[in-house]
């Protein structure tokens, strides 16, 4: 199994997986319909939520105890969500035709946004398999804890999937032919060739990195995130997966930003992958192991061999046959992707990525059919 869903909070695992996946959905459906929706999610809740993340920091709102700071203070979560936001409004502003929206050459800031954003996953999982090795001198395996409070297992497994997200940004196809729906309010930003062979090679190179690096929170990010725009674009809002996974995923990371709890102690709180061999059996949640991972932390031996003695001291035993196999497939879903893009182009005789190499598939063709006629 790849999640420890066998204790008596399984059924409330699933039950805020579902809530989460739902809710999701939802708010991407508020956001993406009309311009008010956009601004409202994507450009005045964010403005609010920086006053908020201010002030918190300046003592307001419990200060050190604010479960932002206390829990979610890492440089990368404010990454996250700053970077995805600044993808739905830059998405927003070519949908619309809003100032630079309108120019030929931003129709290259969504190609951008997502190369920059895979780099930094793949600069994540590169320091994982080094971290692993400076402690046992192998890429076998080891435990150490990250900046955000997660014990992490690095090894291989990091390295095949950092190589599959970097095969993974040369799978965006068409880049500069990007297309406003042709709906009443025009409410999305298409992309039509990007189709289900990015999205599958996209969607398994995200998870392996969420399951690695994010492990206590990839029962919601890794899953439930991922599924919602997929999902979407399958049943009815086929072109416009980049512009769902951007949406969902800056709105999760506005939710655990300040909700951190949710997934960390509630009695919603994340379901454990299998590498942490034996936690659930033996109650320990995602909190206890966050607790032992930022001391550990904080107290500047994160990359050292204590990470494991201290996960041993747990009970906790490691178990990375799962890591390893969806690593696998993830850079497999991606070297087909590539190999079919390198095939197509060559058939057509056009550069895959200032053209479409996908034209003619269902995929490409449901998606022009939405689009809006210049």
């Amino acid at each position: 199994m790849l999640f420890q869903l066998y204790s008596e909070h399984a059924v409330m695992q699933i039950i805020g997986w579902v809530l989460v996946f739902c809710g999701l959905i939802a708010m991407n459906e508020i956001g993406r319909r009309t311009k008010q929706g956009g601004m409202v999610v994507f450009v005045i809740i964010p403005t609010i939520l920086t006053v908020y993340f201010i002030l918190a920091h300046l003592g307001m709102f419990g200060g050190a105890n604010n479960p932002t700071v206390a829990y979610m203070d890492g440089w990368f979560h404010y990454f996250k969500l700053y970077a995805a936001d600044i993808g739905c409004v830059g998405f927003m502003m070519i949908k619309y035709k809003w100032g630079i929206g309108k120019e030929k050459w931003f129709k290259w800031f969504p190609w951008f946004i997502v190369a920059a954003n895979i780099m930094i996953a793949n600069v994540s999982d590169m320091e994982s398999a080094l971290a692993a090795y400076s402690i046992t001198g192998d890429f076998s395996g080891a435990w150490w804890a990250s900046s955000e409070g997660v014990f992490i297992y690095g090894g291989w497994w990091n390295i095949v999937n950092a190589l599959a997200g970097m095969i993974n940004i040369f799978c965006m196809t068409g880049c500069i032919n990007l297309l406003t729906s042709n709906d009443k309010n025009k409410s999305d930003m298409l992309w039509p060739d990007m189709t289900i062979w990015f999205i599958v090679a996209y969607d398994l190179w995200n998870f392996e990195y969420t399951y690695l690096n994010l492990p206590t929170h990839t029962w919601y990010c890794g899953v439930a995130l991922l599924l919602a725009p997929t999902f979407a674009n399958a049943l009815w809002n086929k072109g416009a997966w980049i512009q769902n996974r951007a949406n969902t995923l800056a709105i999760w990371c506005m939710w655990a930003q300040v909700v951190p709890g949710f997934q960390l102690s509630s009695k919603f709180a994340a379901a454990l992958p299998s590498v942490y061999g034996g936690a659930t059996a033996n109650g320990i949640t995602a909190m206890d192991l966050y607790e032992k991972a930022i001391a550990l932390y904080n107290a500047g031996a994160g990359k050292t061999a204590e990470a494991g003695e201290i996960i041993s001291q747990m009970g906790i035993t490691a178990d990375p046959r799962a890591q390893g196999v969806v690593a696998m497939l993830a850079i497999a879903a991606n070297v087909i992707c590539i190999a079919v893009i390198i095939k197509r182009s060559i058939e057509m005789g056009k550069n895959p990525y200032s053209n479409d190499v996908f034209a003619g598939t269902k995929d490409y063709e449901e998606a022009m059919a939405r689009a809006e006629v210049a």
